[in-house]
């Protein structure tokens, strides 16, 4: 304690505001913690930092912890309390929650919840939970809609992938696949929503079809491809839709509107010709493209680090747009060296975040087929 003490009346020397750091509290003893909280108060620190280091703690007990403070420690109302959870045991955003409502007024947390270990209390998660919970009377003063392409950025700088099912910025957090869900969702989103995903920067939930999907699901996605069937009809292909989803697990727009007796690619002003790329170590990457834009042809060729980033510089020289690509994801190839490789792709353009999807043995192919499925959909 006179340590402590020490350091806090050391660290006023030179600023007013210090934030002390019990380190380990989530286990210490709530009296004796009490204590110590107590004297660096009175030497001057203007924040007290209490952490679950270990990811040990239950929410009750960690929210027990910070109210027993707020009540026997004097002076406690000369400085803030600051959580900082650990998630070992997955309970790392519940504890924040827990201290928050027992009397923390900072929490300390990080995009995608990285960190030591099993990670740290994740920001997106209480943010959200603040937010959608009125009843609480918090602010956090933060622009949500930042939340998704922050956590896209974090994870790129960091190479650290966003795990599908992650609360909030999570792939799946806005997807439905269950065909009763997707019918609810469909009629009214707050049957399974509690969140717009607009609030977080995310255009739009997503209607994923799988073997579990229903008609009206089928037909949503149906109509958002422009083509409009009888019911009898509908049926009919929801009949194939279904032997279909038994057999392949991602279902394609391209493979319902082949269902239906479509053409997706009529629909495309942008094909792709012919594309031809070389490459290898030591040597500059080069791509020639061939383009048909409404018909007419178009060609051009461009060097780049590596074969797919000379192929969309090439694409970049015919379609002349200010495009950024903010996603890009190879899906792992388990099957053999032979099987079909996809990519899903985010494109940003005109402010607006467009999605494509591309599929070939070769993977350059498939990215230059993802990048211009996402051209073909701008507005």
């Amino acid at each position: 304690m006179k340590q402590a003490v020490a350091a806090v009346k050391y660290a006023r020397k030179y600023v007013d505001d210090i934030e002390f750091y019990a380190e380990d509290a989530g286990r210490t003893d709530n009296e004796y913690l009490a204590r110590v909280v107590e004297a660096v108060i009175k030497a001057g620190a203007t924040v007290v930092n209490i952490p679950d280091t270990t990811g040990y703690c239950l929410p009750a007990e960690y929210g027990a912890k910070i109210k027993y403070l707020c009540e026997h420690v004097d002076g406690i109302d000369k400085a803030i309390i600051s959580t900082h959870c650990h998630n070992d045991l997955g309970m790392a955003t519940a504890n924040t929650m827990s201290g928050v409502l027992n009397g923390a007024r900072q929490v300390e947390v990080t995009i995608n919840g990285i960190g030591e270990r099993a990670g740290n209390t994740a920001l997106e998660e209480i943010v959200m939970i603040i937010k959608s919970h009125r009843e609480v009377n918090i602010e956090t003063n933060i622009n949500t809609q930042k939340i998704y392409p922050t956590s896209r950025m974090v994870s790129s700088l960091m190479n650290m992938p966003v795990q599908p099912n992650k609360a909030i910025v999570g792939r799946n957090a806005f997807a439905h696949s269950s065909g009763i869900h997707q019918d609810g969702v469909l009629k009214n989103t707050e049957t399974y929503e509690i969140i717009d995903p607009r609030e977080v920067g995310i255009d739009d939930n997503s209607i994923v079809l799988t073997a579990r999907s229903g008609r009206a699901a089928l037909k949503h996605h149906l109509v958002a491809l422009g083509v409009e069937l009888s019911q009898e009809k509908l049926d009919k292909v929801y009949e194939k839709f279904l032997k279909l989803a038994d057999n392949k697990k991602d279902i394609s727009d391209d493979d319902i509107l082949v269902l239906a007796g479509a053409d997706r690619s009529q629909n495309h002003r942008i094909k792709m010709d012919y594309l031809q790329v070389t490459s290898g170590v030591g040597v500059r990457s080069v791509a020639s493209l061939g383009l048909n834009v409404s018909g007419e042809k178009f060609e051009a060729a461009a060097t780049g680090n590596g074969p797919v980033d000379a192929a969309i510089k090439a694409l970049k020289q015919i379609v002349k747009r200010q495009m950024t690509l903010k996603e890009f994801t190879i899906q792992a190839i388990s099957k053999g060296s032979d099987d079909v490789g996809k990519v899903h792709m985010q494109v940003e353009y005109n402010n607006q975040i467009y999605y494509g999807f591309g599929a070939n043995t070769d993977i350059v192919a498939a990215s230059v087929e993802a990048y211009i499925d996402c051209i073909n959909k701008f507005k």
